[in-house]
């Protein structure tokens, strides 16, 4: 963990706290009294096993990066891009403003790929086209462009495709309100 300020008593503006019990580890870094003084940085990198579930990261301002992850991980960057490079699971992110951008991404059983970006790009790079999957896109201000053969409703308003490859499963869902999706399988 770093933490970055102007002055050294901008380092007590933000602290740094770890919750330690038998259900979770928690870890915090939130500036004092709400603010979002763009001055006052931390960075955190987090080795967790591969598998572990995560169930909260959130992000005010910054980029959330994952690499060789297989588990569970829900997460919500408010401003920023989200990156992603092989990966499998149960991922649920979600970026306000900023992108995400997934490579070498592999569906799992009982896994999931929901991705969602309000005003951003959702860019899913895939080794292959999956045997089996569910995959649904949807772009309320933007275009869809897929290498996985999609029915698709191209017309006036929002863009949605979808398929259903194999057994239907696992799910691969992705929304973007103003930006582009982009699913590629090589």
């Amino acid at each position: 963990m770093q933490r970055v300020a102007p002055t050294p008593d901008g380092l007590d503006a933000i602290p740094f706290v770890v919750e330690d019990t038998p259900e979770r580890v928690t870890v915090r870094i939130v500036q004092a009294s709400g603010n979002t003084d763009p001055a006052l940085r931390a960075e955190v990198v987090l080795r967790v096993p591969t598998s572990i579930t995560v169930e909260r990261v959130r992000v005010v301002e910054g980029k959330l990066a994952v690499e060789k992850f297989r588990g569970s991980l829900t997460a919500d960057v408010r401003r920023g891009p989200i990156d992603g490079t092989d990966v499998s699971g149960a991922l649920r992110l979600e970026t306000s403003v900023g992108s995400i951008t997934l490579k070498q991404a592999r569906l799992s059983p009982n896994g999931l790929l929901r991705l969602r970006a309000f005003s951003g790009d959702v860019r899913l790079q895939m080794p292959g086209a999956p045997a089996d999957a569910r995959v649904m896109a949807l772009a309320l201000n933007g275009t869809i462009q897929s290498d996985i053969p999609l029915t698709t409703r191209d017309t006036w308003g929002p863009r949605w495709s979808e398929a259903t490859l194999g057994k239907g499963e696992p799910v691969i869902s992705i929304d973007v309100v103003t930006g582009k999706v982009e699913i590629k399988t090589r």
